[in-house]
């Protein structure tokens, strides 16, 4: 009999951005892990039912994979994380546990990392690791390591991303939340597009992690877009080798349009921001994203 513990892990929203640090310390802690299915039209239609209309579809696609695990698992994990680089204050995403206790009848492991408030990571896993059981050195060993095979797979991706850049190849840069660009029906058939393009296809999200993160900040003038520096931060470690960005987003968050006029602002180089809100017009956004690489392939060649 298995006694394994099986813990769920949303394919969303942070997902893309700590899956690796998760995988690994659960696996490490002896745990069976399930993480949902890549986004399919049912687990969507399913995120529709359970979510207030007004959300974004980011938002409502991760209810839907909430729901596909919510029966499958012990735990479904449903953490919260406020960083002191993060541009993303939406309500909804920072109360989505709540909005996931209320709604489902199931059992949750969460964690609330708020640099701001001075809750740190390190210390929300160890009550998380303490909640299934398992004691504060031996969390911390797990944690350290499963820190470690984060930073390793971070690496070989900031290396391989950095062999793209040499390429001579139209570069495209991938802008907004990796919740958008990586999701199965939402970004992934834009990054496709400009692979059949034969465009490099390159990520705001991948970084050397050796490099500080604060490095730029010093170049936002203004108060109120200080938690925004992140995305103009990697644009400009990339801006030498770019020929346009392309912008994802869900909803016309103040985040986003923040950001999208900083990088505006700050930088000249061809911008083109897709507002996917309704996904029965997935054709006219690929047709933009082609005028917009024609646009870029007609000035290269002037």
């Amino acid at each position: 009999m298995d006694n394994k513990i099986k813990i769920g892990i949303p394919r969303g929203l942070y997902y893309y951005k700590y899956n690796i640090l998760w995988k690994e310390f659960f696996k490490e802690l002896g745990c069976d892990i399930i993480v949902s299915p890549e986004t399919n039209f049912e687990i969507l239609e399913n995120g529709k039912k359970y979510s207030a209309s007004e959300m974004c579809l980011s938002l409502k696609i991760y209810i839907g994979h909430v729901f596909y695990l919510k029966d499958k698992v012990d735990y479904v994990l449903v953490p919260i994380s406020k960083t002191l680089d993060d541009n993303n204050f939406c309500p909804y995403y920072l109360r989505i546990y709540d909005i996931v206790n209320n709604t489902f009848d199931m059992n949750i492991l969460n964690y609330n990392i708020n640099e701001f408030d001075k809750k740190y990571e390190e210390d929300e896993f160890i009550k998380i690791g303490e909640k299934l059981g398992f004691s504060k050195n031996y969390i911390l060993t797990v944690y350290h390591k499963a820190k470690m095979e984060e930073y390793k797979q971070n690496k070989i991706e900031y290396l391989v991303q950095d062999k793209k850049l040499k390429r001579d190849k139209i570069k495209i840069l991938i802008v907004g939340n990796t919740y958008n660009i990586y999701d199965n029906l939402l970004g992934k058939d834009l990054i496709d597009l400009l692979n059949k393009l034969n465009c490099e296809v390159i990520y705001i999200n991948i970084k050397n992690p050796n490099i500080e993160d604060n490095i730029y900040k010093n170049i936002i003038e203004n108060n109120e877009n200080e938690n925004n520096y992140e995305y103009l931060e990697h644009i400009l470690n990339f801006k030498n080798y770019l020929n346009g960005i392309l912008f994802v987003s869900t909803y016309p968050c103040v985040s986003d349009l923040t950001e999208k006029s900083l990088i505006q602002d700050k930088l000249s180089i061809p911008l083109l921001h897709i507002f996917i809100n309704n996904l029965e017009f997935k054709d006219e956004y690929s047709k933009k994203v082609e005028k917009f690489i024609d646009m870029i392939k007609d000035d290269i060649h002037e």
